[in-house]
């Protein structure tokens, strides 16, 4: 008998509409024929589908290598502001107004960790955009005390959307501060769309599962073209899980996350894991597809 496929998914809210059918009715007991799921951060994801725990990955784009091929269709990306990967920076009393200005003054970043690919963009953007190298520090997702510690915060997934809605407060305890939506920089300095994360699967996990790559691609398309159609419903159930508006979410769902895996979107990863091995912050690889 074939082996079900191991998936490690995200526990963050942008990937709710990918995982659909993985969750509900009536597809999700076939799907359980199929795949085992489980939950875990987006950088643990990554690590075990390198370290073959898994067999099917919705990863961080930084953690891809030769070893794993993305599967078409489905990413994790925006075409503007994303709202979830935060640059919060504090303002000096003797500061430019001009964002760039206060950014090559920043010597610090203390950086959560959960997607590998945040703290890489945030690289790039200071070592290709701005020519310079302030130290990352990783830490907690507590905006407060990050910004006691370092000239920055870099907030990722569901902690960025909630430090937004308690902006006020935040600059209440640590003082101003200039907010930077990192997929609204990467857009802005490249022309090209914003991606965090995609589907990728280890190519030889395929010959023992009961799943082939036609099947795999369309069973992820499937569940994320209903999520989509879907999107009230996911509104509704997010709106217990997360202290957020549901107006919040439904705008997130809709317009600050793309979820097709387009042509652009593909020139978009070879850009920027070109601009990072060029730093010394990925390896240079080529990117593999299913």
């Amino acid at each position: 008998m074939k082996n079900r496929l191991r998936v490690a998914a995200i526990q963050f809210l942008n990937p709710a509409p990918l995982m659909w059918d993985f969750e509900h009715p009536p597809r999700n007991a076939k799907l359980a024929e199929r795949y085992d799921v489980h939950l875990t951060q987006p950088a643990l994801c990554a690590d075990e589908l390198l370290n073959g725990q898994a067999d099917l990955g919705l990863i961080p784009v930084a953690s891809l290598t030769e070893s794993l091929a993305v599967v078409p269709g489905c990413a994790i990306a925006s075409l503007g502001q994303v709202r979830s990967i935060q640059l919060i920076v504090k303002r000096r009393s003797d500061s430019s107004s001009e964002p760039d200005d206060l950014l090559k003054k920043v010597r610090c970043i203390a950086a959560d960790t959960a997607s590998r690919s945040s703290v890489a963009y945030a690289e790039v953007l200071f070592g290709r955009f701005l020519n310079t190298q302030p130290e990352f520090v990783p830490f907690r997702a507590d905006a407060e005390a990050m910004l006691e510690q370092a000239d920055a915060a870099l907030l990722i997934g569901d902690p960025a959307l909630l430090a937004l809605e308690r902006r006020g407060e935040i600059e209440q305890a640590v003082g101003p501060c200039l907010w930077l939506d990192l997929a609204e920089q990467w857009i802005g300095r490249t022309g090209l769309p914003w991606v965090a994360a995609v589907w990728a699967v280890r190519p030889e996990s395929l010959g023992d599962a009961s799943v082939t790559a036609s099947v795999l691609v369309k069973d992820l398309q499937q569940s994320r073209d209903r999520g989509l159609a879907n999107v009230e419903q996911l509104v509704s159930e997010w709106a217990g899980k997360i202290a957020l508006p549901a107006e919040t979410i439904r705008t997130y769902l809709t317009r600050n996350i793309h979820y097709a895996l387009t042509e652009e979107c593909i020139e978009s990863l070879r850009c920027f894991r070109a601009y990072a091995a060029e730093l010394g912050v990925l390896p240079a690889s080529e990117l593999r597809f299913l």
